[in-house]
């Protein structure tokens, strides 16, 4: 109702000035007063000729009724069909009197172009909802395929001791896993390895709905370069430094020759590198030193750096979930597969599969172990590593079976902060129990709760090494309606730490690809506004960059003391 009130007022003004300009050019324009008697000196001669005009409407002239010669001023009356009001004013009168009536109306007007205004920014907002797209447009660098293509036509030289061509089939999956013991669902599950995530992201990402061919539109830029594949060729013999950096160094020197590199020097570009940050932050030139030092390179501290473990020291790698097992190819397998893990009786309250680290002094392996084999039937352990050497980890259905049983799930670090073990357990719907904050709540900000107690529980892993605590007596202690709130929402986090299968798109879930996208997305437009000095937030120490990006500040904090500088951080 109130939009219409300024539309009439609009037209009605609009109107008026039509109808008084047309009548006015045609009296002073069209008729030739000259070839009337008495009227040729007046039309030519006389400045102050006299019109008679309707002040409402002009659009009904009747008649022109009476011409004084005597007085040399022309008299025309303008009659209205019903209740005519007669002004008498000069051609000059005319136009001071149209000046007054749009100072007049001027503030009428204005308000109907405010209302105009509030239309056209309706209609933009509109066109930005008609194109879901809008801020979200990625460009794929076209790299040369020796960055990407070439590298799994080598697949069976990227592991010293493992063919990896089996788990580089159906996009990046692996092989198809079926349901072996009824542990999983009859389709969606694949012998996916956990180093596996850049192959999958670059095959989500030909998939990405707001992919564009023009990079000056694109909101980033992704970097379809396989940086873990590459380095893993490298890692266990012994190479010339030279020979470990060459495609990275290669890499950057490609992408700064690029016109979409110089928009912004690298800011709105990102790559995934599907292993953990410290094989791409090789401090030495040693040639015996491990990984390449590609995070380390001039140009990679503009680029964002996804990796399955990122450096809680350093502002440009953000960890992203380690790829499972489960990658569905509908929302139904999601929602099917969670109430199977809400229906699933856990009879075991807590469980562990790994294997000890002796030669590393920090680690509590051996004591989880420990207290595990010591609690009976409170505790289940799946040691990865037995008498025989045969590894039974490796099988999907041992690991899943195990958790699938469990209540709790124990999670402590191992060569490095992080395991791919979380997230099996959170697919499993098992709590998982963490002994260092760097083992997920730094590290995954896009994909877990930033209030860790409503789905984790977190076990000093001082208090482990030095037997001030019972694992068992913490997790007993906690009250049963807690747990199933817990459990509950370690459920609803699946959809969050899995990867859909990249030949079909799932439809309402929002899975782990999706949050990194909107992360990275977040993260160039923060860059782009610090860039044009519009923002100030990337202004603090690395050191603490952990500290930062979780909490919002670098002020001291309760789990200082957990990042302090170590070797199992590599540097």
């Amino acid at each position: 109702m109130n939009n219409s009130i300024p539309a009439i007022t609009r037209k009605k003004i609009w109107f008026v000035f039509l109808v008084i300009f047309i009548s006015w050019y045609i009296l002073l324009y069209v008729i030739d007063w000259s070839s009337l008697p008495g009227f040729a000196s007046i039309s030519h001669h006389q400045p102050n000729s006299v019109v008679y005009l309707g002040s409402d409407s002009i659009q009904n002239v009747s008649t022109i009724s009476h011409v004084n010669d005597t007085s040399k001023k022309a008299t025309v009356y303008a009659e209205k069909e019903e209740n005519s009001v007669k002004i008498l004013f000069t051609r000059e009168d005319a136009v001071e009197d149209l000046a007054g009536l749009q100072k007049e109306l001027e503030p009428v007007v204005h308000q109907d172009d405010k209302y105009a205004y509030k239309d056209q920014e309706k209609g933009a907002e509109s066109g930005r909802k008609l194109n879901p797209c809008t801020g979200r447009y990625i460009y794929i660098h076209d790299l040369p395929s020796r960055f990407n293509d070439d590298l799994l036509k080598q697949c069976k030289l990227l592991n010293k001791w493992t063919d990896m061509c089996q788990y580089f089939v159906n996009m990046g999956l692996g092989q198809a896993l079926g349901n072996p013991q009824k542990i999983f669902l009859s389709t969606g599950w694949f012998v996916t390895d956990q180093f596996s995530l850049e192959v999958i992201i670059h095959n989500r990402m030909k998939q990405y709905k707001c992919l564009t061919n023009d990079s000056t539109q694109a909101a980033a830029i992704y970097i379809p370069y396989y940086a873990g594949l590459d380095i893993a060729r490298h890692l266990w013999d012994s190479y010339n430094t030279s020979v470990k950096d060459s495609d990275a160094v290669q890499l950057v020197k490609w992408l700064r020759e690029k016109p979409e590199w110089n928009a912004m020097g690298g800011m709105d570009h990102f790559l995934v590198a599907g292993r953990i940050t410290w094989d791409f932050r090789r401090v030495t030139d040693e040639d015996n030193a491990w990984g390449n030092k590609l995070m380390l390179l001039p140009e990679s501290q503009n680029m964002t750096m996804l990796t399955i473990e990122s450096s809680p020291w350093n502002k440009n790698d953000f960890g992203i979930t380690y790829p499972t097992y489960f990658h569905p190819s509908s929302d139904d397998q999601v929602f099917q597969w969670q109430n199977k893990m809400r229906r699933t009786k856990r009879r075991t309250l807590f469980a562990f599969a790994g294997a000890p680290r002796p030669k590393m002094d920090d680690s509590i392996r051996s004591e989880i172990m420990q207290q595990c084999t010591s609690s009976r039937r409170k505790c289940r352990l799946l040691e990865c590593k037995n008498s025989n050497g045969r590894n039974k980890c490796i099988k999907p259905v041992n690991v899943m079976k195990l958790f699938q049983n469990s209540v709790f799930c124990l999670q402590p670090p191992g060569d490095s902060f992080t395991r791919r073990s979380t997230f099996d357990s959170i697919l499993a719907g098992c709590i998982p129990v963490f002994f260092s904050p760097a083992s997920a709540y730094v590290q995954y900000l896009w994909h877990l709760p930033k209030d860790y107690t409503t789905y984790s529980v977190l076990i000093p892993e001082d208090d482990v090494k030095n037997n001030n605590i019972r694992i068992e007596q913490v997790l007993s202690r906690i009250p049963r309606k807690k747990v199933s709130e817990m459990r509950e929402e370690v459920i609803k986090l699946i959809p969050k730490v899995i990867y859909a299968d990249p030949r079909a798109r799932l439809k309402t879930v929002e899975d782990a690809f999706d949050l990194t996208i909107k992360g990275v997305l977040e993260r160039v437009k923060k860059l782009r506004e610090i860039r044009e000095g519009r923002n100030s937030s990337n202004d603090f120490d690395q050191e603490n960059s952990w500290k930062y990006y979780t909490f919002g500040t670098t002020q001291e904090h309760e789990w200082d003391h957990f990042f302090l500088r170590t070797n199992r951080a590599g540097n």
